[in-house]
């Protein structure tokens, strides 16, 4: 017989009730997934939780940087300036960059630098 694991409670109702401890609609997200090609035709139940949970690091690590560039701007609102600088300034948000450099903002940012033991 199996034995139940960690994240064996992600599927049985967690924390909200809903399908899991998830911050995002997993229905949405299935819903995108779908949208995503004509070839898709069924999609995993663990896969929307899966996608879920990298979004939500995702907005972590965005916001985070976007925050550091707002403190170092002696301010306390994130601005959308802030965030606009954060993906020009960071490597790993490049893929963001025809986003951002719509908004005619000619923001000259310093690279970030991230205390990784600060973040969970």
């Amino acid at each position: 017989m199996r034995q139940a694991r960690t994240y064996s409670g992600i599927l049985s109702g967690g924390i909200s009730g809903r399908t899991g401890p998830h911050l995002l609609p997993l229905a949405r997200i299935k819903k995108i997934m779908k949208k995503s090609g004509d070839d898709v035709k069924m999609i995993s139940g663990e896969a929307p939780i899966v996608f879920s949970k990298a979004c939500e690091l995702f907005i972590e690590e965005l916001t985070q940087r976007s925050w550091m560039v707002t403190m170092r701007g002696k301010r306390r609102t994130l601005n959308k300036e802030d965030v606009t600088s954060a993906v020009i300034a960071t490597d790993i948000f490049d893929f963001l960059l025809n986003l951002v450099s719509d908004t005619g903002n000619s923001v000259e940012a310093a690279p970030l630098e991230m205390d990784i033991s600060k973040s969970s």
